[in-house]
């Protein structure tokens, strides 16, 4: 255990911290798993800019590496085009 009161402060500060990004990150895979789950075109389109969004806000917050974010958004943008 930490015996600076420093230390015990970050370990707090990193455990809000987990708790949050935990938060996010879980709220995105859950919209990309109902938007690769659609089955109508129209409504996966309204849900795209939202969830680009997200995944936008987690890249820049270092919790999604750029090029994953990059890749995660171009393939659910492939897979609403490829809907009927």
């Amino acid at each position: 255990m930490a015996h600076h009161k420093s230390a015990q402060k970050r370990i707090r500060q990193d455990a809000k911290k987990r708790l949050h990004n935990r938060y996010y990150k879980k709220s995105t895979r859950t919209v990309i798993a109902k938007v690769r789950s659609m089955e109508d075109k129209d409504e996966a389109e309204k849900q795209l800019p939202r969830l680009f969004s997200m995944i936008d806000r987690l890249a820049k917050r270092n919790l999604f590496h750029p090029n994953k974010a990059a890749n995660l958004k171009s393939g659910l943008a492939k897979h609403v085009q490829s809907l009927g």
